[in-house]
């Protein structure tokens, strides 16, 4: 059995496994790119979800370690590349501000989470084939 190998990144992503044998474990990451730049990944997706459940951005982003600044560069990124915004951000007022996710944005969860799942997919059929 040959050892199959994936590219290396610096990104950090969920990775989907498979073991096909005790001894070996094949993993894979998957993200969507555009025009060259990262558009979603595992992080981006988590992120999200956690604005989609909490309401804010700052709140999302400390449930998962990640700074504010960078919890709002990713989402920059993604409305800027998505068809329409993905994260929509109401400022504070006396009852104070709040973030929501898109129509868009659910769409983007689903569509990556759909790709898990073929990933999924082709892990398992490595070990029939």
């Amino acid at each position: 059995m040959g050892i199959i190998k994936s590219r290396k990144t610096n990104r950090k992503t969920s990775p989907v496994s498979h073991k096909p044998q005790s001894d070996y474990i094949v993993q894979a990451s998957i993200w969507v790119e555009k025009d060259g730049e990262l558009y979603l990944g595992g992080g981006r997706i988590m992120l999200l979800e956690n604005i989609d459940k909490l309401g804010s951005i700052s709140a999302a982003a400390r449930s998962m370690g990640l700074g504010y600044r960078n919890a709002w560069l990713w989402i920059n990124s993604m409305n800027r590349l998505a068809p329409s915004p993905l994260v929509l951000k109401v400022k504070g007022g006396p009852g104070g501000g709040y973030a929501q996710v898109t129509e868009e944005g659910f769409k983007a969860i689903s569509y990556y989470k759909h790709l898990k799942e073929k990933m999924a997919i082709c892990l398992d059929s490595l070990e029939s084939g």
